[in-house]
């Protein structure tokens, strides 16, 4: 197959290989941008595969599935609004950086050659290990990271709760590449570098003997989601685990590592997993004296306060004790089967909106964007058991049957449909 020819589709064996950046550069490498594929998208079928084969093993293992309804569904939850912005604007990290190449390049390295691929690689890794530090290290942007560090579970659905804003900022790291390296380059590794991340997501790996060295793996990667005292800060590696072993932020697993925030938010309810940080930071920047100072709670650490560290004093953090219970409100069994029903149908309405947008007019994107924000809203409320539940559920159900009557939303079965000729 020539470099560049259209190779919209992968097989299953590319598909797998895609999911461990086990692709070479004359299968990925093309002329424009508009020839890569949709890499993060076709991977969906391998996202289930993976989950459903985890679960397995963790049963098989451990006689314990290893994944709550709640908290897994939360966590898809957020995937699917992080993907939302995708229906009304283009990606920012490619639209800017289209943009620069465009305007500001310095040179043009070539698009078929296997050192710019090579290049581009580290580029990518590089850039998005700033990206990951700064996203801990600087309030406003631990703001959107901390949806992905909510959870109190490590699997690999945790891998898919994503932030809806953090894209607001990410575009920012990868522009210098830009100067030299051609878009379509880019978009290869900016997509393989996110699905290289799914697989490390996992407790049925232990340690990989000397790929630990280089390459980041479950081990490492269950240390920067842990809340332990020696997790904190630590392991921001996406593909590649030795720019943290060169910029001093390693460290090996070793306790047990408890997971989730070191404040755990205790809901599944998705609007608060997503913004409750941005409240906190609103009402700590009124409440704190001086314009210096609130300034700093802003850009300074998630931990930082008046007379302390930027990054806030890690003795003030709540003790570990190993005891920790993560949060798993009992629901009746006729609930759990209601919720993910009602999950099952969405998961058809979200996808024929994603496949149907070309042909959708604005205003049936909206309207169909937001029933699913409200779904997605009250399905949580229900997992929560809150008060409030019964009627935001009555609202949504109401609310289906409007955008239904009109035509904004297919019929329940549509996706269950087949010929009768």
């Amino acid at each position: 197959m020539a470099l560049g020819e259209d190779r919209s589709t992968v097989s299953i064996s590319q598909g797998i290989r895609m999911m461990f950046y086990l692709m070479s550069p004359n299968e990925t490498c093309f002329r424009h941008e508009e020839q890569v594929p949709q890499y993060v998208q076709q991977a969906t079928p391998f996202f289930v595969g993976m989950l459903l084969l985890e679960v397995l093993v963790s049963w098989a293992k451990n006689g314990d599935p290893g994944l709550r309804i709640n908290d897994g569904l939360a966590s898809v939850s957020a995937g699917m609004l992080s993907r939302l912005p995708h229906l009304i604007v283009r990606s920012l990290e490619l639209s800017s950086y289209i943009y620069i190449w465009n305007n500001c390049r310095l040179m043009e390295l070539p698009w078929d050659c296997p050192w710019t691929w090579w290049l581009a690689f580290l580029g990518v890794d590089f850039g998005y290990y700033w990206l990951h530090r700064l996203s801990h290290e600087v309030n406003f942007m631990w703001a959107a990271h901390q949806v992905h560090h909510s959870s109190e579970y490590y699997n690999l659905s945790t891998a898919l709760r994503q932030s809806l804003t953090q894209q607001f900022t990410s575009w920012v790291f990868y522009l210098p590449m830009a100067l030299i390296v051609p878009p379509s380059v880019f978009a290869v590794h900016v997509q393989f570098n996110l699905l290289y991340q799914f697989w490390i997501h996992t407790e049925i790996i232990s340690k990989l003997g000397p790929v630990e060295l280089v390459m980041n793996t479950p081990s490492h990667h269950r240390v920067h989601h842990g809340r332990n005292p020696y997790c904190i800060d630590k392991n921001y590696g996406g593909t590649l685990i030795i720019w943290d072993r060169i910029f001093g932020t390693f460290a090996p697993e070793g306790e047990r590592v408890i997971y989730g925030l070191t404040h755990p938010i205790n809901t599944f309810e998705l609007l608060m997993i997503q913004f409750h940080h941005y409240v906190y930071i609103v009402n700590t920047f009124w409440n704190t004296p001086g314009m210096t100072n609130k300034l700093s709670v802003i850009y300074k650490g998630p931990g930082w306060g008046p007379g302390k560290p930027r990054l806030g004093l890690h003795e003030e953090l709540p003790e570990i004790t190993g005891k920790e219970v993560a949060y798993n409100p009992i629901w009746p069994a006729a609930t759990q089967t209601y919720v993910l029903l009602q999950f099952a149908l969405l998961l058809g309405i979200y996808n024929d909106l994603f496949d149907m947008q070309a042909f959708l007019s604005q205003t049936a994107i909206l309207l169909s964007t937001g029933y699913i924000l409200l779904t997605l809203t009250s399905l949580g409320f229900v997992m929560d058991q809150r008060p409030m539940a019964a009627m935001l559920e009555f609202v949504r159900c109401a609310s289906f049957l409007v955008c239904h009557r009109f035509g904004f939303v297919k019929p329940i079965m549509s996706s269950l449909a087949v010929p009768t000729e």
